[in-house]
């Protein structure tokens, strides 16, 4: 232990404490560098948390000890290793976190049923259809988080009408719902209520927007519909075309409009048909009559006939007379059709269909893309496939216009380049980008570090001192001027300190008369480095 005790006292308490506050900040810095290079990936496992759901997510990731970090004014959002967060999904899932503020039909897991009255299980029950509700439709991809409110009129007895229940939806959006999507929002919650009908529910986003309106008449209600038909007819449309005309002039080179008149009227119609030449018999009746008769014999009045015995004689028969009828009686039924037809409103009535199409490119002389305007033939091809495509009737009105126009801004000339590894590496991803740039920064600071303070204080320690360089080059001086080398130090301190100032000594007397000869022989040099020295004092 006694060089090293002589090597701290050689080194002095003020050079002792700046070597042990260096190496407490270099120990500090390289800890921070040797965590910051080995902390794992984070990601976000949930965001916009409410402050239940965020309380429990964190206690869940407490108990099981995994790394997380907790983000904004009151940790909404919470992030965790990336290599985990498919896993801890799941897990709490089954846990049923998070439950976004709500409660389903576990609430009546809790509790006891015998000592609660009617009206907190009926509070229950409508607790549970929201919150229910509230999840189914959270199911739907652009939906982020919802509540539901349900008025639901309590029954009463001797009332013979009763009010309908209603709903009033509140919506927190990632993008914007289409009419489809809103429609299909309010038929789950009214097939989920018995009595609500769709049309009493309102739907409402987290900017105020009104997206159906639960408060209007069957009129309006159908007027909207004919409106969202109107939409989704001109969007189909529109896609249509789009997709056909890109096929052709290529992606983004064509613009689509579509406007669709719509006949909003109610049309009942019904005709009555008599067809003379379809003839069917539909009954026959024969009727035969045979008749006969004989008339009565002559009989006059007279004396003979009178006298006695004249009846015995019989009288002459009279004459015979006989009759036939036949009757026959044939019905006939005239064929007849009785057509009744009600078109309903929302018939195509006439259609309009505006087409621009760019021109085309082709890399120039200099190597960019020049622009030729398209043939009058593929003008018209691209016009009967639009025709086709839309279902055009010219009896109806409908229109096609196809303009070829030069856009404003023309493509790229596309540059075909088979991408590989390095191709890869040139695109990185946003996270990739920081990663690189955050090691980046700490290589350069460990390398600063490195150079501007570990290297001098390594040369500070390594460097040998003073008088020992004195001892080691006296001897060959000594041997230059005549003397014997010195010998073995004696053991004792007394003695070998003797040695060493008698050594030194004739060092600094060499030393000195090397001087004198700089002095003598360079004599202005030497008043030049005096005055130097007086006017620096």
């Amino acid at each position: 232990m006694k060089p090293v005790l002589d090597l701290v006292t050689k080194f002095g308490p003020a050079r002792l404490a700046a070597m042990g506050a260096v190496t407490l900040t270099l120990i500090g810095f390289f800890a921070f560098v040797i965590l910051r290079v080995s902390r794992p990936d984070m990601g976000v496992l949930y965001a916009d948390l409410s402050m239940q759901d965020a309380g429990a997510v964190i206690r869940d990731l407490d108990a099981r000890g995994i790394r997380y970090e907790a983000r904004g004014d009151a940790g909404q959002t919470i992030l965790a290793p990336r290599a985990d967060l498919a896993r801890l999904r799941m897990d709490l899932a089954g846990k049923g976190l998070p439950s976004a503020g709500g409660v389903g039909y576990e609430i009546f897991d809790k509790g006891d049923a015998f000592s609660t009255t009617s009206f907190v299980q009926n509070v229950n029950h409508l607790r549970a259809l929201e919150g229910e509700l509230a999840r189914s439709i959270r199911a739907i991809g652009r939906v982020q988080a919802a509540r539901v409110h349900l008025v639901i009129p309590e029954r009463r007895l001797f009332v013979r009408d009763r009010e309908a229940p209603s709903a009033a939806i509140v919506l927190k959006l990632a993008g914007d719902l289409d009419a489809g999507q809103v429609r299909a929002v309010r038929h789950l919650v009214a097939s989920s209520v018995e009595g609500l009908k769709p049309e009493r529910i309102s739907i409402v986003d987290e900017r105020g927007r009104l997206l159906a309106d639960g408060a209007r008449g069957e009129e309006t209600q159908g007027q909207i519909g004919l409106d969202e038909r109107q939409a989704n007819l001109e969007h189909r449309l529109r896609a249509q075309v789009e997709t056909i005309v890109a096929g052709v002039v290529g992606a983004g080179r064509a613009r689509v409009q579509v406007a669709a008149e719509l006949d909003v009227n109610r049309v009942e119609s019904r005709s009555e048909t008599f067809d003379p030449e379809s003839r069917v018999v539909r009954s026959t009746q024969t009727r035969s009559e045979t008749q006969q008769s004989q008339s009565a014999p002559e009989t006059g009045v007279s004396v003979g006939n009178e006298l006695p015995g004249a009846r015995d004689g019989a009288p002459a028969p009279g004459p015979r007379e006989a009759s036939n009828k036949n009757e026959e009686t044939t019905n006939y039924e005239i064929s007849r059709v009785t057509r009744t037809e009600v078109a309903e409103g929302g018939r195509v009535k006439r259609l309009s269909v505006a087409v621009l199409v760019d021109g085309a490119y082709a890399p120039g002389p200099d190597g960019k893309p020049a622009y030729a305007p398209r043939s009058k033939e593929d003008l018209e091809r691209i016009a009967a496939l639009v025709r086709t495509a839309v279902g055009y009737d010219k009896a109806r009105g409908d229109q096609i216009e196809v303009v070829n126009l030069r856009f404003a801004e023309s493509p790229a000339v596309p540059e075909f380049q088979e991408e590989g590894l390095i191709a890869s590496l040139m695109k990185p991803s946003r996270e990739d980008v920081l990663r690189l740039v955050e090691i980046g920064v700490l290589a350069l600071l460990t390398l600063v570090v490195l150079l501007a303070v570990v290297r001098p204080l390594l040369r500070r320690v390594i460097a040998s001192d003073e008088p020992p360089a004195l001892i080691v080059a006296g001897a060959p001086a000594l041997a230059a001027a005549g003397g014997s080398e010195p010998e073995a130090l004696p053991d004792s301190q007394a003695k070998r300190l003797v040695e060493y100032a008698k050594i030194n000594g004739k060092v600094q007397a060499e030393t000195i008369e090397r001087v004198a000869e700089i002095v003598r022989t360079n004599p202005a040099e030497t008043a030049e480095v005096l005055r130097n020295w007086i006017n620096d004092r």
